[in-house]
């Protein structure tokens, strides 16, 4: 079964996507407008004769290798991993590449289109709307935003889902605050 680059053309079509067939690669090379990167360039590529499916952004993010931040440039890219579904981060050491992938073996399925679709666009959102500008940002401070982004988001959550909770919370940790069972820092 596994999958091609026919098929995969066929969803990209069903798109209105423009693209390019690099058959010597065994890849499609395609792209989006985006709002946080000039080129966004998209490849997709089958290895293993199509038993193994990758979608990449190449990359993403320039100058790194020597970048004073480096290190808090790939901690970020780590931890947006951890936040979001599907989404590796790749850093060549030798040329300071950093590229965004989703990948996974099809071995004896069929990548169907739903899955590409959901593929292709959590990569563009991923990296578009929520790590560029992150990186972005840990690239000019060294301090990476996501954390503070990540709390806001999950106190919305929690309104969102249980209304008056935060609330009580708030009641709770100042009541313990006034017991001494709380650091106030």
């Amino acid at each position: 079964m596994a999958a091609n680059l026919q098929q995969i053309s066929r969803y990209l079509d069903n798109l209105g996507w423009e693209y390019r067939f690099d058959e010597e690669a065994d890849r499609i090379i395609t792209g989006v407008e985006a709002d946080h990167l000039e080129d966004f360039l998209i490849v997709v590529q089958l290895d293993e004769d199509g038993k193994f499916f990758r979608l990449f952004a190449p990359q993403v993010l320039e100058d790194v290798k020597e970048h004073p931040y480096k290190a808090a440039i790939l901690q970020t890219m780590l931890a947006i991993s951890w936040e979001t579904k599907m989404l590796q981060w790749e850093y060549d050491p030798s040329d300071g590449e950093i590229r965004a992938i989703i990948e996974f073996p099809l071995e004896d399925s069929t990548l169907t289109e739903k899955q590409f679709n959901r593929c292709l666009s959590a990569l563009v959102e991923i990296v578009d709307s929520i790590a560029i500008p992150r990186l972005q940002q840990v690239m000019e401070t060294g301090e990476d935003p996501g954390n503070v982004d990540l709390g806001e988001r999950l106190l919305l959550s929690i309104q969102e889902q249980a209304p008056g909770l935060l609330e009580l919370l708030e009641k709770a940790m100042e009541a313990r605050k006034k017991r001494g069972s709380f650091s106030s820092e």
